[in-house]
């Protein structure tokens, strides 16, 4: 089955704001997700680049990348009350440059726990009409409410779950 590209994707923003503590729990649990999903895969495998782009290690760095960049960043606008949220770098320049692929992969994955540990560390810290805040999203060009980018982030992470689940299927076809 052919899968939406993730740029085109649309987003449900009409759900309740009152969902921000159930959408933080699915943001929680990224982290082990990700290493029940690598956690008996062999380096080589762990490691090998698709013919689209990266490898399944690299799909958990960019996780952790996105969390420690454009994330906890974009937080930082919906605290702050800011009109517009911070555009990601759609290069994904980070990602690229952090060589996921030289590391053991529970260094990584203890990147992307620690990331994402921050950022739910600042969510919880929030008082809850901060959920409700709206901030122009960059590239969608639409007011999304904090927890409309909670649910962005997870929709993310689901993206590149999938993706590792794929690439997981394709090595041991080979």
């Amino acid at each position: 089955m052919s899968r939406l590209r993730w740029f085109d994707r649309k987003f449900d923003r009409t759900f309740p704001v009152e969902l921000h503590p159930e959408i933080l729990e699915r943001l929680r649990g990224t982290p082990g997700r990700l290493a029940e999903r690598t956690g008996t895969l062999s380096r080589d495998v762990l490691t090998r680049r698709s013919a689209q782009g990266w490898s399944i290690q690299e799909h958990v760095g960019h996780i952790a990348d996105l969390d420690d960049g454009i994330f906890f960043s974009r937080l930082s606008a919906y605290r702050n009350g800011e009109a517009m949220l911070p555009a990601a770098d759609l290069t994904n320049a980070a990602t690229d440059a952090a060589h996921h692929n030289d590391r053991s992969i529970n260094e990584v994955l203890e990147s992307a726990r620690l990331a994402r540990g921050r950022f739910i560390a600042e969510l919880e810290s929030l008082d809850d009409e901060i959920f409700a805040r709206t901030s122009t999203h960059p590239r969608l060009g639409t007011p999304m409410r904090l927890v409309d980018m909670m649910f962005f982030v997870a929709e993310h992470d689901d993206h590149h779950l999938a993706t590792i689940t794929e690439l997981t299927r394709a090595s041991a076809a080979t």
